[in-house]
């Protein structure tokens, strides 16, 4: 059993997480995805980066699972596997389109790999959380779909209804 502290508006609480064998990886794929979008910004950032992923899950315009949500991309297969054309398809390599995922981390050439290791424990635990006990989980963003960085603004924000500002995130649903 590991032990979480959540911080939202100020209070500490300390809750209590059973961990899991589970069949799927959710909880690697949210809390790589709250690491590379939100570790600086905080837990509201953080919960509302994981209300998007979640909310997506629960809308039929996207993919049914976490990790698919945040994986979802165009890909193109291996140069090395596609050269073989008796390769079974098990054994084929496909990889994301660089700069075109719903999430830029996940496409952008460079490596997924944490290198704050202890950071990325935390939101691994958070993550395991949030995932295990949904319940209890209030989705702060009132159910965003989409979210950008407050340094860019991306042609899709302008048919989109904006709900809130979290940290260097906006929200829209």
């Amino acid at each position: 059993m590991n032990l979480a502290a959540v911080v939202l508006a100020g209070v500490v609480t300390t809750v209590a997480i059973q961990t899991q064998q589970v069949p799927d990886r959710a909880p690697e794929c949210l809390a790589l995805n709250m690491y590379h979008e939100a570790r600086g910004q905080g837990t509201a950032g953080l919960f509302a980066v994981s209300a998007v992923v979640l909310n997506r899950v629960n809308d039929k315009r996207f993919p049914n699972s976490v990790c698919e949500v945040i994986e979802q991309g165009p890909i193109r297969e291996s140069w090395k596997t596609r050269q073989h054309k008796n390769l079974p398809d098990y054994k084929r390599k496909y990889y994301p389109i660089k700069n075109r995922c719903q999430f830029s981390w996940y496409c952008d050439g460079k490596s997924d790999t944490p290198y704050n290791k202890k950071k990325y424990k935390e939101l691994l635990d958070l993550s395991r959380f949030i995932i295990y006990n949904r319940t209890s989980f209030v989705d702060i963003t009132n159910g965003a779909l989409y979210y950008h960085t407050e340094n860019v603004m991306p042609n899709w924000a302008k048919a989109k209804q904006r709900i809130i500002k979290i940290g260097k995130h906006i929200f829209y649903k």
